[in-house]
């Protein structure tokens, strides 16, 4: 088991139920492996897409929530981080198969600094058992939904009204940046409150028919 996975009043996450090889490097090398494949299934709900402006509704934040909670709260950052970076530097993976340092221009960007934090979130939910229930799930990653608002809204309030030169008044942002976005959320945070639980069952169900 990993150094995250032993962490002292932590329960385990999806992603601790692979079997860990001896030995801290062979470890780390499977934990970087869940970064990478939590970057690439959020690069993938990316392109999963309604086109609107200034932000696109995406499958990205069920991604998100989804990720943080499989592979829990420092992994789950450590995906979201690994996307961004990898999308600045050039691989097209952000929506509409888009990427480069041309990135932090878009009135969008900022809402995937806040996937960092919401994965975070996901996971620390998870690490408390919370992803093991719907409706404890349900209520988790809801909290979590919320939280790429928190980054993505002012910062596309600058990009509009500091580098673009419009002038949007408060209200006209909350119209164009968050109100699209609530039923979509609402949403996406209960089909990651029925996978993630769903997983769970799969894997008690499992452990039941070993033991019988």
């Amino acid at each position: 088991m990993s150094a995250i996975a032993a962490s002292p009043g932590r329960r385990p996450v999806l992603a601790d139920l692979i079997a860990r090889p001896s030995g801290r490097a062979r470890a780390f090398a499977v934990d970087a492996g869940l970064v990478i494949a939590g970057a690439a299934v959020v690069a993938v709900l990316a392109q999963v897409q309604v086109p609107l402006w200034p932000v696109p509704i995406t499958g990205q934040t069920l991604g998100v929530i989804v990720v943080g909670a499989a592979l829990g709260a420092w992994r789950g950052a450590a995906a979201l981080t690994t996307y961004l970076f990898l999308g600045l530097a050039g691989l097209p993976i952000f929506a509409e198969f888009t990427g480069t340092i041309a990135a932090i221009a878009k009135p969008s960007f900022g809402f995937i600094i806040g996937f960092i934090v919401s994965a975070f979130v996901a996971g620390w939910f998870a690490e408390r058992a919370w992803d093991r229930k719907p409706l404890l799930a349900f209520v988790g990653f809801a909290i979590a939904s919320v939280i790429p608002f928190l980054f993505g809204v002012p910062y596309m309030a600058f990009i509009l009204n500091s580098v673009l030169g419009l002038d949007f008044s408060f209200g006209e942002i909350l119209q164009v940046g968050v109100l699209p976005f609530i039923v979509g959320g609402v949403i996406k945070a209960g089909l990651a409150a029925l996978i993630i639980p769903g997983a769970w069952a799969l894997v008690r169900a499992a452990d039941r028919r070993k033991q019988g």
